[in-house]
């Protein structure tokens, strides 16, 4: 029988390796899908409940309060407990409680499912952004992070260009129905995947002997320790919030831009969905091509992966400045369609940068962190302050802020660029063992 060989670096074999990223690319997908389904159903929900636009926001951000609330401590649980259970069981969730969706008949029976959907959704983007880091080598680490992250666009148009087609054709409720089973299956397959043995939370203490020898040995660590790791990291900080300032035009962008195609340019609802769709997939490529970019240029710049967001949020805000406040038509449709590949090469330097800087134990923790608040400052607050906005003016008003938060995200990367080579050194080295 022929000896696997598992390479430097890498935790299993590169065949057992790429199953487990396909399992996870796949989960993150399908997230997405139930995640980003309802903004497709905004006209028809509203048709059938009469709904505000802040309402249908909410719709959206009650997601992302339940991901706040509840990663914390799921992140404890994939950390100290399982990778491999703990995401299986909240896919399990999510996709159960985006099928209950379809049986509800009131707006605070959907806004209760959809919150259920987010403490599902709330241990996935932890989970399995640890797993990722477990199984590439460091110097990989942006290029396969960016590639795991262009499944979110994918099934952001998925979603929305589904439920659109889905809802025009026998209803909004087989839309949500529909949406839900996939990830099902996917979920009870990750049950089975191998996992990494859950790391000893010590950090290394240097001792000096009485004859002057010093010694080093591992201690464990305490919560003032757990706390260090992440307040003390300056590049870290200012990622988490640069992060948020993306996520809170990406995901208006995501919810809102179906409803601009029909009301702005007169779209049919199901060709509005379609048409957004279509700049979500264009975000595919900035994802791995972002990471491919940060992994090349890291080599002979190490906190690259804090200059590329600097670069592509700056040039992300400039194209959605020229989309929404000065061209129209065809024009402004070929600049949104770039825009879709520039504001997504954030997420895989930024995604390295919050597993790079930390103890290789607290890894989910650190992306929990970086959850809750670009989903506290972000996700959960955008859809609302657009839909505000756009019931006190109009929805092309509210999408001509949208560029100040990139802005600000841009000036946040390149401000933690000038700590990230230090806080780099800082790191407790440990080797990952498999689970037997």
């Amino acid at each position: 029988m022929k000896k696997q060989i598992i390479p430097e670096g890498y935790l299993f074999t590169k065949g057992y390796t790429n199953y487990i990223f396909i399992l996870l690319f796949l989960l993150y997908m399908f997230d997405y899908i139930d995640r980003m389904v309802i903004a497709s159903l905004f006209p028809f929900l509203k048709a059938d409940w009469n709904l505000t636009d802040t309402q249908c926001g909410m719709l959206s951000s009650a997601v992302y309060w339940s991901i706040v609330i509840f990663t914390f401590p799921i992140s404890i649980l994939v950390d100290r407990w399982s990778r491999r259970k703990t995401i299986g069981m909240m896919a399990v969730l999510w996709s159960i409680a985006t099928g209950l969706g379809a049986f509800t008949n009131s707006f605070r029976q959907l806004f209760t499912t959809r919150t259920l959907v987010g403490v599902g959704e709330a241990g996935y983007a932890p989970g399995g952004s640890a797993m990722m880091s477990a199984l590439y080598p460091q110097e990989k680490r942006s290029l396969m992070m960016g590639l795991w992250n262009a499944s979110i666009p994918l099934g952001s148009a998925i979603g929305v260009a589904m439920g659109g087609i889905i809802a025009a054709q026998w209803g909004w409720r087989h839309a949500l129905g529909i949406v839900a089973l996939p990830g099902m299956i996917i979920a009870i397959l990750f049950f089975f995947v191998k996992d990494y043995k859950t790391i000893g939370l010590e950090k290394t203490e240097i001792e000096t002997k009485a004859e002057k020898k010093a010694e080093r040995k591992k201690v464990r660590m305490s919560i003032l320790d757990m706390l260090k790791e992440f307040l003390s990291k300056p590049s870290l900080i200012f990622t988490y919030f640069g992060m948020a300032g993306v996520v809170f035009t990406t995901t208006s962008l995501l919810i809102w831009l179906p409803t601009y195609f029909h009301r702005v340019q007169g779209v049919l609802e199901k060709n509005a969905g379609i048409k957004a769709s279509a700049v979500m997939l264009f975000a595919i490529i900035g994802a791995p091509l972002g990471g491919y970019i940060t992994d090349r240029w890291r080599k002979k710049q190490i906190n690259a992966r804090l200059l590329v967001p600097t670069l592509t949020s700056l040039l992300s805000a400039i194209l959605m400045f020229l989309a929404f406040s000065v061209f129209n038509g065809q024009i402004q449709y070929l600049i949104l369609l770039s825009m879709g590949i520039s504001i997504t090469a954030f997420i895989a330097a930024t995604g390295a940068v919050t597993q790079d800087v930390v103890h290789p134990g607290l890894r989910a923790m650190s992306y929990a962190i970086a959850v809750v608040i670009q989903n506290l400052l972000g996700a959960s607050l955008g859809p609302i302050v657009m839909g505000a906005i756009s019931d006190a003016t109009n929805i092309q008003t509210a999408f001509s802020f949208l560029p100040i938060a990139l802005l600000i995200a841009s000036a946040l990367f390149f401000a933690g660029s000038f700590y990230y080579e230090k806080d780099l050194h800082k790191v407790e080295k440990v080797k990952l063992e498999i689970v037997d």
